[in-house]
């Protein structure tokens, strides 16, 4: 086994506020400042040692701009796949080169499993329209993985057939005991609910039904804040919540929030939040050691930096360009919105 199969194996087994996430991250931080040239060239122009660098939050983000211009790999990689962002038309678009997909696909169906319970409980229900035409979607291939694993044969994606998933869902809540997830990016989500269509016997299903938006105007509307986006959506499926999930091409895990607008990471990513003005300063977070909540940094907002354990073969630590604020107890994060300029994703970035 060499080194990099041995830091997925630790990936793997890692837990929920696992003691031992900083400390690998440390070994991985090190082994990609020496083997991604990238990530070295901007450590040196930093300034900075990687020996001498003992904590988490001293670890540099790399900004997720660098995977527009430049291929950011660690070590001798063979592409399996290459993941592309969305982005809009006239933009440059991310790319992530993939080289292990059945690391990808496993951590994936554990990140859901671990709050949503087997995948084998659900029909799934995947309204993507402009992501199912490109083969080049984190996002499609991560459902693609979940719809294989559900071992459903109703399960499946939706272009613009409304009527048909309509139909769809209807049959399989009335004639079916498992759960469904209907999956949508959120501008498909937006325009269902604008189409006349009654949906009041979704009204008995609400315990088996989860409706969850996966963010992304992409363009094709105007940007919403998120509590109008739900609030439509809830109005429309008969139910107080709707749930979220928080991915993009960069990043290999994922964070989902169950309705509350806060976002649980799995237990390979870890989200900091840098001072808006200062990117190399933190705000105090629990994960950091702190041993009580700080009032002052309580509900503040500050930019997202995302270390990413999945991403042994690319670069594990980002500098994102969101906007987010942590929970009352340090465990979950909520997104905001993003940077003035940032490029409009086809990620979970509505305006909040």
């Amino acid at each position: 086994m060499n080194l990099k199969d041995e830091f997925k194996a630790a990936v793997i087994s890692l837990k929920e506020d696992d003691p031992s996430f900083e400390p690998l991250a440390l070994e991985i931080f090190r082994y990609q400042a020496e083997q991604n040239p990238i990530y070295k060239a901007f450590l040196k122009n930093l300034g900075i040692d990687p020996l001498k660098v003992s904590h988490l939050e001293k670890i540099p983000c790399l900004p997720i701009s660098f995977f527009k211009n430049h291929k950011v790999v660690s070590g001798q990689i063979e592409v399996q796949h290459i993941f592309e962002s969305s982005g809009t038309t006239g933009s440059q678009n991310a790319r992530h080169y993939i080289s292990d997909l059945p690391f990808y696909e496993f951590l994936s169906l554990k990140s859901f499993e671990k709050i949503y319970g087997s995948v084998t409980d659900y029909h799934i229900l995947a309204l993507l329209p402009n992501y199912l035409e490109r083969d080049s979607s984190s996002l499609v291939y991560m459902v693609k993985g979940f719809i294989y694993n559900s071992f459903s044969t109703d399960s499946g994606f939706y272009l613009d057939e409304i009527g048909e998933l309509l139909y769809r869902l209807k049959s399989l809540l009335q004639n079916t005991s498992r759960k469904v997830l209907l999956m949508g990016v959120t501008f498909a989500l937006l325009d269902l609910a604008e189409r006349d269509f009654n949906l009041e016997f979704l009204r008995k299903y609400e315990d088996r039904l989860v409706i969850m938006e996966t963010g992304g105007m992409k363009g094709q509307r105007k940007e919403l804040l998120r509590e109008e986006v739900h609030d439509i959506l809830s109005k429309t499926f008969f139910t107080d919540k709707i749930h979220s999930e928080y991915g993009m091409t960069e990043l290999l895990s994922q964070a989902y929030s169950t309705g509350d607008g806060w976002f649980q990471a799995s237990p390979s990513m870890k989200v900091l939040l840098r001072e808006i003005n200062d990117p190399f300063t933190y705000l105090p977070s629990f994960s950091l050691g702190t041993t009580k909540a700080n009032s002052k940094s309580y509900g503040k907002t500050g930019g997202i930096n995302v270390i990413d354990l999945a991403n042994i073969d690319s670069c594990c630590f980002l500098e994102t360009q969101d906007l987010g604020s942590f929970s009352e107890d340090y465990s979950k994060f909520k997104v905001l919105g993003r940077f003035d300029n940032s490029d409009v994703r086809g990620c979970n970035l509505m305006v909040m």
